[in-house]
């Protein structure tokens, strides 16, 4: 998919990983070359999206100039048949801009922009936040509804209004209303990427075109077989899948926060060289590494 390109039902792909972003040992630079290995790793496993400096990503603790070397660095590595997606939603309508337009020359698919977090704007905010950042440069958007997280929900008018404009084409979304999203997609063209992993099954049932996922990283065949699943209409098949991924989601996104969980899990897998965090985020401790090893291996991923 090129910049401009027109709407389908499938905009950015159907399985995405919210990368994590790999840090040296002492955190002090982002590893490029563990990224770009990660990445890799993450297309032969059947990705095809990729979103980098996403909350999973760690992006509050990435400069700017971190970001366009990540994104760069992950769009090399994974090749032009994949999609490459960039956060670049901050609390600041000026800077989301600002980034925007540093990741326009990158060969991007596209932008995650997250409703403006802490700042709790209202509605009429987030519209205009949203479509300065669209109109800031001619890649297509992918909105990111985390309520959790940003103190604010998109309601059903907000996401109907969005829906208009040429280059918003999808909703990641991690705020679980599944009505909503229903509503939403019988009456715009959006777009819906599960956000949330324990609803993987419940969001493709209804209609999503794909999941951004934290776990996809860690269990990557598992997300693919459920994805084909439905894609087939192989419901016995799909609930299949999606046992089978219930102890692992229980295991990355229930005991940790997920950046910590899943940068762990795959320091455990020998994909990553370390789990290294950056503050405000601490490293797992070693029972609870104990114990997501102890996870991981009960289920084969180890």
């Amino acid at each position: 998919m090129t910049a401009g390109t027109a709407r389908t039902d499938r905009p950015f792909g159907t399985l995405g990983a919210a990368m994590v972003t790999p840090f040296t040992a002492d955190g002090s630079a982002v590893d490029l070359e563990a990224a770009q290995r990660l990445a890799a790793h993450l297309v032969e496993g059947g990705h095809d999206l990729l979103v980098v400096s996403g909350t999973t990503g760690e992006a509050p603790t990435l400069s700017d100039a971190e970001k366009v070397q990540l994104s760069r660095a992950v769009r090399e590595a994974a090749g032009p048949e994949v999609t490459i997606l960039a956060g670049v939603g901050t609390y600041d309508t000026a800077h989301s801009i600002e980034l925007a337009r540093a990741h326009a020359d990158l060969a991007l698919d596209g932008l995650l922009v997250v409703t403006p977090y802490y700042s709790k704007p209202t509605q009429a905010g987030i519209i205009a936040h949203t479509r300065a950042v669209a109109d800031a440069t001619d890649l297509p958007v992918m909105l990111y509804d985390i309520p959790g997280r940003s103190g604010v929900p998109l309601e059903l008018e907000t996401l109907q209004r969005l829906g208009e404009h040429e280059r918003i084409l999808a909703v990641k979304d991690a705020k679980g209303d599944l009505q909503q999203a229903g509503i939403v997609m019988a009456s715009t063209d959006f777009a819906y990427y599960s956000g949330e992993d324990a609803l993987n099954l419940p969001w493709l049932a209804i209609g999503a075109a794909g999941l951004v996922s934290v776990v996809s990283q860690v269990a990557p065949q598992l997300e693919r077989e459920l994805v084909d699943a439905v894609e087939r209409s192989d419901l016995a098949a799909a609930q299949d899948a999606h046992h089978r991924l219930v102890p692992v989601v229980q295991a990355i996104m229930t005991r940790l926060p997920g950046a910590v969980a899943a940068k762990t899990a795959l320091h455990l897998q020998g994909v990553l060289p370390n789990a290294a965090m950056r503050g405000p985020h601490a490293p797992a401790d070693e029972g609870q590494v104990s114990a997501l090893r102890t996870a991981l291996d009960a289920v084969g991923l180890l």
